[in-house]
């Protein structure tokens, strides 16, 4: 596995893209993600109140500015310190975590100072709960087949608390059985349409364990080719007629993390995003059918266009 933890890297690259945006309109974004914080610190999501999940890309949106400032720090620390970290699932233990390491890196307390001694062994212990036969792991420990998508997350986490993967050969292997004919990959394995997250999410994991191969690189290339949109980006997956910034955000991604050349027209991608789903009153919608922005598509709106930096 990579010394740097996956969502540092990526957290770096994109504040380098965004580096190239204009200032007022960062500021237009930020102040929309601002209007969303609530006043124990947590910012909102569709329901109306704080979200963990939200919080956390409001965070990333906010990193990716450069207008995380120690203000928001210390908001974020107040919110954090209202959950209990140690019950949580992996989805949100995997995003405390990231905000708890956020708040530390703004020069803000360290969240974890007064946590048991062995509390990495512990971790270590639930995430590995949850791993099912197949290799993968589920979202509890009550899930029967393994998901490409808390696969990830899990190895992620691992990254966060400096531990390796156990048996990874096992968990690549459970990733060689979700690809399809279509050169993709699944979510479970029921599933016999691939889709451009789940994709996304097992190269990401096939990378970060050396497990990537010049095949693989050749099948997710003709995958991400079969799912770009007349509109511009990329779709969920083919039978989805529209494109949307998720999925955009994962396709590009991956295309460049594989370096596929020739998958996405760079102009294309920027007209979608710009032209389709940011409001100029601030905030990304996630595509033509949603009527309204919200934090987590404005990270991905963002996030393409930090990512198009580098096709200039």
């Amino acid at each position: 596995m990579s010394q740097d933890p996956y969502l540092i890297q990526l957290g770096t690259r994109l504040a380098e893209g965004a580096q190239t945006l204009d200032p007022a309109r960062k500021k237009l974004h930020r102040d929309f993600l601002i209007a969303r914080r609530q006043p124990d610190g947590g910012f909102v999501g569709r329901e109306g109140d704080s979200d963990l999940y939200y919080t956390s890309f409001a965070v990333r949106t906010l990193a990716m500015l450069g207008l995380f400032t120690a203000e928001e720090s210390a908001s974020l620390a107040r919110y954090l310190k209202t959950f209990d970290w140690q019950r949580l699932g992996v989805i949100d233990l995997m995003n405390w975590l990231w905000m708890a390491l956020a708040v530390q890196a703004a020069g803000g307390e360290d969240l974890l100072a007064d946590a048991p001694t062995d509390w990495i062994e512990r971790l270590a212990e639930k995430l590995e709960a949850v791993r099912t036969k197949d290799g993968g792991y589920a979202k509890s420990n009550e899930g029967a087949v393994g998901s490409t998508y808390h696969s990830f997350l899990t190895v992620l986490t691992h990254q966060l608390i400096g531990r390796e993967i156990p048996r990874p050969g096992a968990l690549v292997q459970f990733l060689y059985d979700r690809q399809r004919d279509d050169g993709g990959f699944v979510e479970i394995a029921p599933m016999r349409r691939s889709g451009t997250n789940p994709t996304a999410a097992a190269c990401a994991i096939l990378q970060i364990l050396g497990a990537m191969d010049d095949e693989i690189r050749d099948d997710v290339r003709a995958f991400l080719r079969e799912v770009r949109g007349d509109d511009g980006g990329l779709q969920a997956n083919t039978r989805i007629p529209f494109s949307d910034s998720l999925s955009t955000f994962t396709g590009l991604l991956t295309a460049q993390d594989l370096e596929l050349e020739g998958v996405l027209d760079p102009s294309a991608v920027r007209a979608f995003i710009e032209g389709q789903l940011e409001f100029p009153t601030g905030g990304f919608r996630a595509a033509l059918w949603d009527e309204t922005a919200d934090i987590e598509y404005t990270f991905y709106g963002l996030g393409v266009l930090a990512l198009l930096a580098r096709e200039t």
